[in-house]
């Protein structure tokens, strides 16, 4: 815009003086002026023109560390070359989406791939594709957009867990048991010939069709209890910052068990104290992971409910034989009496705490020192007190062996 009001100005100024001179140089120099300033402004309105523009998403979700592809494609349908193509998507994604400037000849195609780092959790947007045109001189723009807006969800990163096992409540049916069972249960896991005295209820007709003969299925008992995961998201106790923070180890360790209890046929439920409280009801399935690593990929540490009040209105949803799984960096000792108090229901407890003073030193460039935290030390007497596992989770600890420690 400045640079046409700079034009828009000499011009004024050459006219006046080649009318008031009548010299032909000055003329010479108007009507090339005038040449080159209408020659821009076609050049400009045409270059967007019979063409053509897309972008696809090969995937709208994913973990962090993983990476999303992007193909562009451009594509010129008349005869007219476009020298000066400029293609862009606005996103919202941290690490962006490079844009590139293109020429084609008449009828001329281009497309690229561009990989795309997913480098934070959360609910990040992709804008419809922009294309921008000009002339030579910057003095006429034409843009456009294209395609829709979507929205790419970056789920936490998952750390495989192949030695962490969550405390069992002492009823049947909370260990994995592998043997079969005469009762028909929900667990149909296999299917053999018929024998004599089998139940007609139990015949698998499309294996009977496919093996030309009677073929019933063989049933598990339950293998696992269920788990309930809450974690404290109560901004006044979160240490650190960015993906070395409680609050982000914190997610993905929530993750991280929820992946393998459900990978382990459990139901799993979450609760999750950010700016509101958000409850997810106990189920098992793909269905079910895919709802947790939703929920875990938009919450924030801005929850003002203390961990205590949590645990006690969350309570009355847990039943016999689940095993409560408790994250959280506070050191406030009021909310081990409502965990330890479900034993007495047959609930098993474990405990995953994150330090957030260590995490505060690391953000801070602090060394850090062994020294004893008399808070910390209090909150770990208390726990042992009522005989409830804990794991303690400090910077730089990889999740899988904090958690068999």
């Amino acid at each position: 815009m400045i640079r046409r009001l700079q034009v828009i100005i000499i011009g004024a100024v050459l006219a006046v003086a080649a009318f008031s001179t009548g010299l032909p140089f000055l003329f010479y120099l108007l009507y090339l002026g005038l040449l080159v300033i209408g020659g821009s402004y076609v050049l400009a309105r045409l270059g967007l023109s019979d063409l053509e523009a897309g972008y696809a998403v090969n995937q709208l979700s994913g973990h962090v560390g993983e990476q999303i592809r992007v193909t562009y494609t451009v594509r010129n349908a008349s005869r007219i070359p476009k020298l000066f193509l400029e293609v862009h998507n606005p996103t919202s994604l941290p690490t962006g989406l490079p844009g590139r400037a293109v020429a084609l000849g008449p009828h001329g195609e281009r497309s690229w791939l561009v990989r795309v780092p997913l480098t934070r959790r959360g609910h990040f947007r992709i804008d419809p594709l922009v294309v921008r045109t000009g002339d030579p001189f910057g003095l006429f723009e034409s843009a456009a957009t294209v395609g829709e807006a979507v929205t790419v969800v970056v789920y936490p990163r998952v750390d495989r867990l192949p030695f962490f096992r969550l405390p069992p409540a002492s009823i049947e049916g909370t260990r994995a048991s592998m043997e079969r069972t005469l009762q028909v249960t929900p667990l149909a896991t296999s299917v053999r010939p018929y024998a004599p005295g089998d139940s007609f209820n139990r015949i698998h007709w499309p294996s009977t069709a496919r093996h030309g003969d009677i073929q019933v299925k063989e049933f598990d008992l339950e293998q696992t209890a269920d788990a309930w995961i809450f974690v404290d998201l109560e901004a006044a106790q979160q240490g650190g910052r960015g993906e070395e923070s409680t609050t982000e180890v914190g997610v993905r360790i929530a993750a991280s068990i929820a992946d393998k209890a459900i990978l382990e046929n459990r139901a799993v439920g979450l609760t999750a104290s950010g700016g509101h409280t958000t409850v997810l009801p106990a189920d098992r399935g793909a269905r079910q992971h895919a709802k947790i690593m939703d929920v875990l990929a938009a919450v924030d540490a801005d929850g003002s409910t203390p961990l205590a009040e949590v645990l006690v209105s969350g309570t009355s949803r847990l039943r016999r034989g689940m095993t409560a799984v408790v994250i959280t960096p506070s050191l406030a000792r009021e909310w081990v009496r409502p965990l330890a108090a479900l034993r007495s229901r047959g609930i098993a407890c474990a405990v995953v705490t994150l330090d957030a003073r260590a995490y505060d030193d690391l953000w801070a460039g602090i060394e850090r020192h062994d020294h004893p935290d008399p808070d910390r030390r209090a909150l770990t007497h208390a726990l042992a007190e009522y005989d409830l596992p804990v794991f303690t989770m400090l910077p730089g600890r990889p999740i899988a062996e904090a958690l068999v420690s």
